[in-house]
């Protein structure tokens, strides 16, 4: 990916036009409260309930969570839902490959015209 394209997303990025990033933690929730809310998070995760455990995840800004929660869309071929998840949890490592991949996918719909 060329870098005008990359500086490109991340402008977009940065100004929530590509990808709603608004989502954000409680601020005021205790250390406590996000350590309970984390737990049953992981807890609903691993019993496949992924939505409920990324709403708890996005609440509590728990970066790991939301990771996994991005690989669960991987997984299922769900790109964009994943990539917001990795742009919540300020994965840049696992956000790059998605937004490389969107991009052969654009170019290759541009070479089409």
């Amino acid at each position: 990916m060329t870098d005008e394209l990359k500086n490109q997303i991340k402008a977009k990025q940065e100004s929530e036009g590509f990808i709603k990033v608004t989502d954000s933690p409680v601020l005021s929730l205790t250390s406590e409260q996000k350590a309970v809310l984390n737990k049953k998070g992981n807890i609903l995760y691993n019993q496949g309930d992924i939505e409920s455990a990324r709403r708890i995840f996005v609440t509590t800004g728990y970066s790991d969570g939301l990771t996994r929660v991005g690989d669960a869309y991987m997984q299922k071929e769900k790109g964009i839902k994943a990539l917001k998840q990795y742009v919540l949890a300020h994965n840049v490592k696992k956000s790059e490959p998605v937004y490389e991949e969107l991009a052969k996918i654009i170019s290759i719909i541009l070479k089409e015209d």
